[in-house]
């Protein structure tokens, strides 16, 4: 798993723009991994436990639409993104209904939407973290509490 919280898996079957969008996203604090091929995606993310996608709509092999179905059926804590060059609102609509967190449109020209969209995204992961672990110790809490006192 990719222990920096940081971490984005961009798909796109085009390597010209994964590696545009990396080295952009590189320089606002993002570790970007690429993958090209949509037949990939899903062993990568089972492998890795991505938490954060950036994903292209329109590919060969897979659509996104499917990809981003599939991602929330594995897990739907995953935050997808959809990119795509495919400018209308049944697009829009899909991604929204299948669960992506924003669909945003190619080419993208500036970052800075992107970046504030992945931001809140890791913030909203964040808050599913701390809510988890705030359950967990309750839980702990509550068995410990239930729990005989050990006399000597």
């Amino acid at each position: 798993m990719h222990n920096n919280r940081r971490t984005v898996l961009h798909v796109d079957d085009d390597p010209l723009l994964t590696q545009m969008v990396a080295k952009r996203l590189e320089k606002h604090g993002f570790e970007v991994v690429s993958v090209n091929n949509a037949l990939d995606v899903m062993d990568e993310i089972v492998r890795h436990q991505y938490r954060l996608v950036l994903l292209d709509v329109d590919m060969p092999h897979k659509s996104g639409l499917q990809l981003l179905d599939e991602i929330k059926n594995l897990d739907s804590g995953i935050q997808v993104i959809m990119l795509t060059g495919l400018v209308n609102v049944t697009t829009v609509m899909e991604t929204h209904r299948l669960g992506a967190e924003a669909c945003l449109f190619k080419p993208i020209d500036d970052i800075e939407p992107l970046v504030r969209i992945i931001d809140e995204s890791f913030r909203k992961i964040d808050r599913w973290w701390n809510s988890l672990n705030d359950l967990m110790q309750r839980r702990q809490e509550e068995e410990l509490g239930c729990q005989e006192p050990v006399t000597v």
